[in-house]
């Protein structure tokens, strides 16, 4: 994922993505990576993973919430511990990148690679904030205090490390039966008749041809696109398409295939600066809401790849009309 980083001035730049870190000495028993992918992750460590997942998603006391996410990542990582073969400690940074070579070496569908990117928040003080982004479009970041710039490194790569865990489950690909359910699920919730799940023009209609479009695939590989569909939502953009007849077909067949690039976000900074235009502030406030939403979610242990995308997009709107005057 392309996103920016920021120089002293607060212009917004291009990172430069993290080189690879250095493979652990091979154990008698070959790479344990390749241990760990070939046999079934144990229930134990699947209920951390869930764990962890319901952690970050649910309503819970803050503290509480704090204690079991950390729990259900430490899990996930010890595990990998265990697979190593005599290694009493795992380098999290690389077992993370080893997971996703691992992943694209046996076959798996990554468009840009199973590079994994790391973006640290510039700070001349602690807490140090790092961002990592995982081939397929997901982005998480340090959800603990971190006094240094390597542990906010790891904090990240442990979260993303349990959560690339959890999408390994069954219950995470995309297939027939997941549809079917998804799809039931979702006219329940916003009381739609089962016909509309046919029609593209309708909300389900739409829903289902986007999981449709990407079976084989899993929830956190297809997460670029839901968040293509939340930033055009966010940015008005869809709302402009439809006042200009475009039909829901039309919009979904064109964005399923648009990758989230420069591009993309240049053209919605600039429809943000010809609001800024129209209403003076208004770029300012919007990003100060999204920052908050952004440290919210990344101290939760959520995915963050749409809070992040539009802070980024805010960020660079204001960089073309003045000096940032917030940043997270």
């Amino acid at each position: 994922m392309a996103s920016y980083n920021y120089n002293q001035r607060g212009q917004p730049q291009k990172p430069v993505p993290a080189p690879r870190g250095a493979r652990s000495p091979s154990s008698p028993h070959g790479n344990p990576m390749s241990l760990v992918m070939d046999r079934p992750m144990s229930s134990q460590v699947m209920a951390a993973a869930a764990a962890g997942m319901a952690a970050s998603g649910q309503a819970m006391n803050d503290n509480r919430a704090k204690a079991v996410l950390k729990e259900a990542v430490d899990a996930v990582v010890n595990s990998f511990a265990k697979h190593s073969h005599g290694y009493g400690r795992v380098n999290v940074v690389e077992a993370l990148q080893e997971f996703w070579q691992m992943k694209q070496d046996r076959g798996a569908d990554l468009k840009n690679g199973a590079l994994v990117v790391y973006e640290s928040q510039p700070s001349a003080t602690p807490p140090y904030v790092c961002y990592v982004s995982l081939p397929g479009g997901s982005c998480f970041g340090s959800f603990q205090h971190c006094p240094t710039k390597a542990e906010a490194r790891r904090s990240a790569a442990k979260i993303a490390l349990m959560n690339s865990v959890f999408n390994e489950h069954p219950s995470r690909m995309i297939t027939d039966d997941f549809v079917d359910h998804a799809v039931h699920d979702a006219a329940g919730s916003f009381q739609g008749a089962p016909e509309q799940a046919d029609n593209p023009a309708t909300g389900i209609g739409a829903f289902r041809f986007m999981l449709e479009a990407n079976k084989g695939r899993t929830m956190l590989e297809f997460q670029e696109l839901m968040t293509v569909f939340q930033l055009l939502h966010w940015n008005g953009s869809l709302k402009a398409m439809r006042e200009r007849n475009c039909s829901r077909q039309e919009v979904l067949a064109h964005y399923s295939h648009r990758a989230l690039d420069d591009d993309m976000r240049s053209q919605m900074a600039l429809d943000w600066i010809a609001r800024e235009q129209e209403v003076e502030g208004v770029i300012s406030r919007e990003l100060e809401i999204s920052e908050k939403e952004l440290e919210s979610a990344r101290l939760a242990g959520r995915e963050l790849r749409f809070f992040k995308e539009k802070r980024d997009i805010l960020v660079l709107a204001l960089s073309q009309i003045g000096p940032p005057e917030s940043m997270a």
